[in-house]
């Protein structure tokens, strides 16, 4: 009789073989419906353009023969299903795709593109520094010093869906290196100078009575030095732990904190002058190291050796919240959670993201967020619009401007809870001068406020000054830029790059300036633009959209003529829908809820996970879209979803460290 070892070992190996017989089985039928099913309608409806040959749009459906190719190519796919759901595709001038066959493809392609996910994947997490924003953010909330991290350190870089908090771009340089050591000192100096920022900070290691007390007493009597050594550390301790746990965003080991007692000795001993002066100095130079260490400047997480998926530590969920929404490390009510280790149950996380936006930092998440996603962010010292044109133009108006969006978004996302307000809204935020330069009357001095508009034309991100800015050239609107961000910022259905050997329109538009460049003309240029067939496809998406805003001109003022011919902002849609002007272009942009809701996720998505957003991802935009599309567009709610989904509170070890045994 065999020992029931053999036994086990023989019912294993038979299940797993079973297992993989039935996946082949499942490949081999998914193949089989692919081939027979799916791909005589792409035959039917896409190849003729998307074929080796001719690769409209920079693709060629053809190509893909097998299953692995499909989800090899998953961006793409996800891609092309968008396309057709929407309308896009096939184009107006080709027959459309029956609608059975149209479903039967879209369920089909998604149905191919899930069986590549049935394993959740939160991604890697790479070690990242603070973006300029969250150093910023962080020293003011840490130390109370609002330093100007933009003047003084080079501009970060953009990533993954267009945000500065990307982990691929934010590394440190040699000088940026040498800068965060300036910027200690600058920020120490103005630290110790202003005695309002730096009397809670000493004081603070003698409650109640405070430093002065504290000095008083040991000036009363004669000690060793051993003996006010000792006190020292005591009282530097008191003071510099608690500021080390929020800079380090957890609490410290032993070796930090004798690191930091080291320092603090070695100053405090070598220095002269008073007792409290040495205190004093031995404490800036303490807080200095901290602004240098990597445990400040870096967001690390610690990697446990294993090759599954894992949650987050709760100190680490902390960090990833607060600089989620508030662009700065976690406050003391967040360090509390951790610390008792219930940030992950879902009732706590719930509470503390009410907590958060219902605080006046969650303005930063506007800031931070917006203003990337709207493309604004270099309004206010790059941009450039001519003087000569619009001597209006002042940096107070840019200002006004890039405000109004901030404060925009910040009620969509508090107040109104709508985001669907993003798209058309009846309220915008003004003072009088921005109110004055739309030509609305009746608000007066120089705060924003919440402003109500008695039509359609203004109200959300379309109707936004510094978006129609940033959407034109520095003389004259651009209805090709402005379309091109309502495909890629609202719809997330981008076109393709142009070809290398087609001229941009500007250069056949040459210096035509604003008050000579009527609207025939614009068209007249569309028009030639578009008849190369390489150039269509894109400009029959683009054009339209951009046309629709012509009412508003290079600095987002409203206008119903150039000169005295008459603004015609009259589009059609490559689907044969029809508008005319920004009012009913945004009814038809309400109309496709479900491609905005997607592409707000994986814009939203990316910049909480501060990475690129991946085709393993694709779940977790699917379930945040239909929180949206559930939900009535209900910012918080999508914002709880945000941090409760899996990439958010999971993650992998880099395959590079050891793991453990299989």
């Amino acid at each position: 009789m065999r020992h029931p070892s053999y036994m086990i070992a023989f019912f294993l190996v038979a299940l797993v073989w079973n297992m993989c017989n039935l996946a082949q089985a499942q490949e081999d039928e998914q193949l089989k419906y692919y081939r027979q099913t799916l791909r005589p309608i792409l035959k039917q409806h896409c190849y003729s353009c998307h074929n080796e040959p001719d690769k409209k749009g920079g693709l060629n459906l053809e190509r893909f023969d097998f299953i692995v190719g499909i989800i090899k190519n998953g961006p793409t796919w996800v891609n092309v299903v968008d396309q057709i759901r929407s309308g896009e595709m096939p184009p107006s001038v080709k027959p459309p795709i029956p609608a059975d066959e149209k479903k039967t493809l879209i369920e089909g392609i998604e149905a191919i593109l899930d069986s590549a996910l049935s394993e959740p994947d939160p991604g890697q997490v790479v070690l990242r520094r603070l973006s300029n924003r969250e150093y910023r953010y962080t020293v003011l909330d840490v130390l109370g010093v609002d330093f100007d991290t933009r003047a003084f350190f080079p501009a970060d870089a953009s990533g993954g869906e267009g945000f500065d908090n990307q982990a691929k771009v934010l590394y440190i340089t040699p000088l940026l290196m040498e800068r965060y050591f300036a910027a200690s000192d600058s920020i120490v100096t103005k630290l110790s100078r202003d005695a309002h920022l730096w009397s809670p900070i000493r004081g603070a290691s003698f409650p109640p009575s405070g430093w002065q007390k504290m000095r008083l007493q040991w000036s009363s009597f004669v000690q060793s030095v051993s003996v006010w050594t000792s006190a020292a550390r005591s009282a530097a301790a008191k003071t510099l732990y608690p500021l080390a746990l929020r800079a380090y965003r957890r609490p410290l080991d032993n070796n930090e904190k004798v690191q930091l007692m080291d320092i603090f000795t070695e100053v405090y001993e070598k220095a002269s002058g008073s007792t409290s002066a040495r205190f004093d100095l031995g404490i800036q130079e303490s807080i200095k190291y901290m602004l240098v260490s990597p445990h400040f400047l870096y967001r690390r997480e610690e990697e446990q050796p294993v090759s599954h998926p894992y949650p987050v530590s709760n100190f680490e969920l902390a960090s990833r919240l607060s600089y989620f929404l508030w662009s700065s490390g976690p406050d003391d009510a967040l360090l509390d959670a951790a610390y008792r280790e219930d940030l992950h149950d879902p009732s706590v996380m719930r509470k503390h993201i009410v907590r958060m936006l219902a605080d006046p930092k969650s303005r930063r998440l506007a800031e931070s967020f917006a203003s990337q996603w709207l493309e604004i962010d270099d309004l206010l010292d790059v941009h450039e619009v001519d003087v000569a044109l619009f001597p209006e133009f002042s940096l107070s108006l840019r200002k006004a401007m890039y405000d109004e969006a901030v404060s925009f978004v910040h009620h969509v996302f508090t107040e109104r809870r709508n985001l669907l307000d993003l798209i058309d809204s009846d309220y915008t935020f003004l003072n009088q001068s921005l109110a004055a330069h739309y030509g609305l009357n009746g608000v007066e001095g120089d705060e924003l406020r919440l402003v109500a508009l008695n039509n359609r034309t203004r109200g959300g991100v379309l109707g936004l000054g510094s978006v129609l800015t940033m959407t034109s050239f520095p003389t004259r609107t651009s209805p090709v830029n402005r379309g091109k961000w309502v495909l890629e910022q609202l719809l997330g259905t981008p076109p393709p790059p142009p070809p290398a050997d087609v001229p941009e329109l500007e250069e056949q538009a040459s210096n035509e300036a604003e008050p000579t460049l009527g609207q025939s003309n614009i068209r007249d240029l569309l028009l030639k633009h578009r008849e190369s067939p390489a150039c269509f496809q894109c400009h029959q998406r683009m054009d339209p959209l951009g046309i629709g805003l012509e009412n508003f001109d290079a600095i987002g003022r409203w206008r119903d003529t150039y000169g005295v011919e008459p603004v015609d902002a009259f589009g059609e849609l490559a689907n044969g829908v029809q508008f005319n002007g920004p009012a009913e272009l945004k009814q038809i942009l309400l109309t496709r809820k479900a491609l905005f809701a997607r592409n707000f996720s994986r814009k939203m998505l990316s910049f909480a996970l501060g990475r690129s957003i991946r085709f393993q991802d694709k779940r977790t935009v699917d379930a945040l879209t239909n929180t949206l599309l559930d939900t009535d567009f209900d910012s918080v709610a999508f914002i709880q979803a945000v941090a409760s989904s899996y990439p958010f509170r999971y993650k992998k070890s880099d395959p590079d460290i050891e793991t453990e045994a299989p």
